[in-house]
């Protein structure tokens, strides 16, 4: 059984002009995702298609909270998300994506399946470097135990790598 069939929208004897869809998004849904970055959530999707002849304009908001893993202390937290996203779909004689945000569709197809793109756009909607959010004191709230063992493990001025030291010397020539 597919659970992503509600993702599917027949645009087909859908009139010209603008339509709405909602959809949320939860654990279920990034089940299907092999390999997701993501395993829990709850993102609500507003969709506004914008029907034309020949094209159909897809603007997408999302809202909502995912859980990821912190890249500092490994510890998941709730990351709270906020994004809009475009996607233009044509008609033509075969699938081909012209762009990041461009697809072309053949011209038989009666439905387009906004699964895949909603997935991807939740993944780009989050920041290259996961953190836990800083408090309200501007402290970092990732685990505590973890943050020392960090510190004892970084570098300190004192501790100096002479291979370094080469490099330097070119730095400071110039």
């Amino acid at each position: 059984m597919n659970h992503l069939k509600e993702f599917n929208i027949q645009f087909v004897g859908l009139e010209p002009g603008n339509h709405q869809f909602e959809f949320e998004v939860n654990d279920s849904f990034f089940e299907h995702f092999e390999f997701s970055q993501i395993q829990h959530g709850q993102v609500h999707v507003n969709v506004d298609l914008e029907k034309m002849e020949r094209m159909m304009i897809f603007n997408i908001g999302l809202e909502g909270r995912v859980r990821v893993t912190c890249d500092r202390c490994t510890n998941e937290f709730d990351f709270l998300l906020s994004d809009k996203q475009r996607l233009i779909v044509k008609l033509g004689a075969e699938y081909l994506e012209e762009s990041d945000d461009v697809i072309v569709i053949p011209e038989t197809e009666y439905q387009f399946d906004l699964s895949p793109y909603i997935y991807e756009f939740i993944h780009l909607a989050l920041p290259a470097r996961l953190l836990h959010p800083d408090d309200e004191d501007g402290n970092s709230s990732c685990d505590p135990d973890m943050l020392r063992r960090l510190e004892t493990l970084s570098p300190t001025e004192d501790s100096f790598d002479p291979r370094w030291e080469a490099l330097r010397k070119l730095n400071t020539d110039q």
